[in-house]
């Protein structure tokens, strides 16, 4: 099977550079049984899965499948909006992340997180930089940290000799670079991304993919992407949702239909709607 929206010769580089499934690697997240609901209405039912370590993990699926909701559980942005709730197990290197007593300011500064649009805060470079190690009360050495983190984010060349102007001034993949260079400083385990290239053009978009090749050497990292062509490039393993309608439900919510190696799920998937999806025959 060849999908139309992924060209049989990115398939055929994955298919021969796709690392193992990953079970000789530590598993960083281990999710059992996950529901979320918002106002009492489900939106994500019965999620199970595993997150290894240095993977590139993609969530593909349609529109409202909740890609966006699940990823938002891994470092407890659910909290932030009223009226949601969050049941099930999701045990980061072995602790329950919702636990009584853990922090979920501590969780966000280990899992960090990039959004769909770049977010930079209205202040230098510098300080957008050295925003969250102030915070945190990690001052020592504040222009190596910065440095180090531009760097990894492949942006350091591009604004070293202007760090004190506003961040706002940069291209919108700068930005997102930035961002990212912002949830480096704080030394993550994960970094989470929320359709990061999906306002960006080509060029940028290709940057930010090439940024996670070499980024995934040292953290592990989950993406949502509505594009199959980014999700092929980038991920080691990719889960497709899928929405399921149940009247006794409250209607719409969605499901976990398959999790599995990128090359796998693009070219052999075990399930019909994940074959459905990648084919264009459905969303």
């Amino acid at each position: 099977m060849t999908s139309p929206h992924i060209d049989s010769s990115a398939l055929g580089s994955l298919a021969q550079t796709s690392p193992p499934d990953g079970r000789g690697r530590e598993v960083v997240f281990d999710v059992t049984d996950l529901n979320v609901s918002y106002g009492g209405k489900l939106a994500l039912k019965d999620v199970s899965l595993e997150i290894r370590k240095n993977f590139v993990t993609a969530f593909i699926g349609p529109s409202g499948c909740g890609k966006s909701t699940f990823i938002r559980c891994f470092n407890r942005m659910n909290d932030l909006i009223p009226g949601a709730k969050v049941d099930g197990t999701i045990l980061y290197h072995g602790r329950d992340l919702y636990a009584s007593g853990v922090d979920p300011v501590e969780v966000r500064r280990r899992i960090g997180m990039v959004f769909q649009k770049p977010n930079p805060f209205p202040k230098s470079i510098y300080d957008n930089i050295a925003f969250g190690p102030r915070v945190l009360g990690m001052k020592k050495g504040l222009d190596d940290r910065v440095e180090r983190s531009l760097r990894a984010a492949a942006l350091w060349d591009e604004v070293k000799d202007r760090l004190e102007d506003n961040a706002l001034g940069l291209s919108g993949g700068q930005q997102q670079r930035l961002c990212i260079a912002r949830a480096l400083a704080v030394e993550p385990d994960v970094i989470l991304m929320d359709e990061p290239a999906s306002a960006l053009d080509p060029i940028s978009t290709s940057r930010i993919e090439d940024l996670i090749h070499e980024l995934k050497s040292e953290y592990t990292i989950v993406i949502v992407t509505h594009n199959m062509q980014q999700a092929a490039r980038v991920a080691d393993m990719t889960a497709f949702f899928s929405v399921e309608l149940r009247e006794d439900l409250g209607g719409r919510h969605g499901i976990l239909v398959e999790h599995d190696k990128t090359a796998k799920i693009f070219t052999n998937p075990s399930d019909r709607r994940t074959e459905d999806y990648v084919t264009g025959r459905f969303g």
